[in-house]
């Protein structure tokens, strides 16, 4: 309440307000942050139930706010304090790539990026490759199963869940008697492919399937040396999605 004097001198006086109302306007500004999504930036337009206590709202507000990338806390050599750090950091630290999303640019330059860093660090101690991977572009996929052949320090690969495609060949890359695969896990082959329509010219048309005939060699060479399988064998596995 506000009360006004003859010399423009404003006084506020405090009006008790009953717990009720207080308690009411809580709970509707509580259910506006419910009705939110800060991981889309967007208002949430379902219906959303009103919150029958102000711990079951913050329990709402809890389930829908995004976790992003785990952390967990380590602390450097010489430091008092640990530090929170991303959850992929930390296993960098003890050389485990995780291969866990399809094989694109994106992830080929950190995959690369860190196995360099890596070998340079400490190039008699082996790395880890956990897979669990769709596959995805053929370019990236060599690029890292060529990083892998290029570091001097042994590369284990290790098939977590699904090693497809590209991901099988990363898998079959790792070093000889360090590659494994979890009891549950699954491998599949098959051609490489173009990843779409291919449309043009006739001889735009015949230069892509050259090219898809000359990885296909590749692929195929590589099956059959890291796996000791005849090439015919290979041959036959290629030809449809073979899954392991």
């Amino acid at each position: 309440r506000r009360h006004s004097t003859p010399g423009s001198l404003v006084i506020l006086h405090p009006v008790p307000v009953p717990a009720m109302a207080c308690s009411m306007f809580l709970r509707w500004v509580l259910l506006l942050t419910v009705s939110y999504w800060p991981a889309a930036g967007l208002l949430c337009h379902a219906p959303v139930r009103t919150p029958k206590s102000l711990s079951e709202a913050r329990g709402s507000i809890i389930k829908m706010m995004p976790i992003g990338v785990p952390k967990v806390a380590y602390r450097v050599p010489g430091a008092q304090q640990a530090d929170w750090v991303d959850l992929y950091n930390r296993l960098y630290r003890e050389r485990i790539i995780f291969m866990g999303q399809q094989i694109d640019d994106e992830i080929t330059n950190q995959v690369i990026g860190v196995m360099l860093y890596l070998d340079s660090e400490d190039s008699n101690k082996p790395m880890f490759m956990y897979i669990n991977s769709p596959g995805g572009s053929v370019t990236s996929g060599f690029a890292i199963f060529d990083t892998m052949r290029h570091v001097k320090s042994d590369v284990s690969t290790i098939n977590v869940g699904l090693a497809a495609s590209m991901g099988s060949l990363l898998l079959a890359g790792g070093t000889k008697g360090k590659r494994l695969a979890l009891p549950h896990s699954r491998t599949m082959i098959h051609q490489p492919g173009t990843g779409g329509a291919i449309q043009g010219q006739a001889s735009d048309i015949k230069v892509e399937a050259e090219r898809i005939l000359t990885i296909r060699e590749k692929v195929v060479n590589y099956y059959s040396t890291l796996t000791g399988q005849p090439r015919e064998k290979v041959i036959i596995d290629l030809d449809r999605d073979n899954f392991f």
